[in-house]
């Protein structure tokens, strides 16, 4: 089985999370799934992919390789909501077009807090981890959250995402000298239409470990996948992948070019 996680340490002060495009399974979950589930429809597809050139720029990457089946590592351990209306749990007993992912059963609270503890906890100790060493080092850390989804799931939201979704959880937690770097990168160009703190506001990895206060500061990414890929069936696409990788790169060097007080 693979490690639970490939961790690229940083030389700048910037870490990039890929939670969600794992797709590893313990054998015992594999033969619970139900036919549904069993494909891994609400994987985060190639996000790793995309931004496997982070460690080249200096920043760190950290990437999961197991499911969001097994646990989603973007909701709190306690599994306390974070939007209203309908969302996806700490394990997810439906996929995001509401059909079951078990076939038979569900996971029992014993069952669940195994998997956090196995999984989740592992994860989250090796972002505090960093965070702590970046903040040590340079004063302040930033953490990147990349996510996908598809482009319409009519369960989640209304109509089509736009192509990228920044999350900041309305301010509370990024400053707002990075934020602005952000915004402004989005707002500089023209292909990809944009939004900050809609549908996605940033999960708990953002809200968490975002404390500008603290001198940590973190942004969420949600790309609609139709800016990078083919959606049905999941495939790369190397053309369209390119174009994006290029913005990612602008808004990354962005974010490393900032410091605290140099607004």
């Amino acid at each position: 089985m693979p490690e639970l996680y490939n961790l690229q340490s940083c030389r700048l002060p910037l870490l990039v999370s890929v939670p969600h495009a794992g797709t590893a399974l313990p054998d015992t979950l594999d033969m619970q799934l139900s036919g549904a589930a069993s494909t891994l429809p609400d994987t985060d597809w190639f996000v790793d992919r995309l931004v496997r050139w982070v460690p080249d720029i200096g920043a760190g990457l950290i990437v999961a390789n197991y499911s969001r089946y097994v646990v989603d590592l973007n909701r709190p351990p306690d599994d306390a909501a974070l939007y209203q209306g309908t969302t996806p749990g700490l394990v997810p007993r439906q996929t995001f077009s509401g059909l079951p992912v078990y076939r038979d059963g569900e996971p029992d609270a014993d069952a669940v807090r195994a998997r956090v503890k196995q999984y989740w906890w592992p994860y989250h100790h090796a972002i505090q981890r960093e965070l702590d060493r970046l903040r040590q080092q340079f004063g302040y850390a930033i953490l990147f959250d990349a996510h996908s989804i598809r482009s319409h799931v009519p369960r989640l939201f209304a109509g089509n995402l736009p192509d990228l979704n920044l999350g900041s959880f309305d301010g509370q937690s990024a400053g707002a000298g990075l934020l602005k770097v952000a915004t402004g990168v989005l707002g500089n160009q023209h292909r990809y239409s944009h939004t900050l703190d809609g549908r996605f506001k940033g999960g708990y990895i953002t809200r968490h470990y975002g404390h500008p206060d603290q001198h940590i500061h973190a942004l969420q990414l949600e790309m609609s996948q139709t800016v990078y890929m083919h959606e049905d069936p999941p495939e790369y696409d190397p053309d369209a992948a390119a174009r994006a990788c290029k913005l990612l790169k602008t808004l990354l060097l962005g974010l490393i070019s900032w410091e605290p007080g140099h607004d």
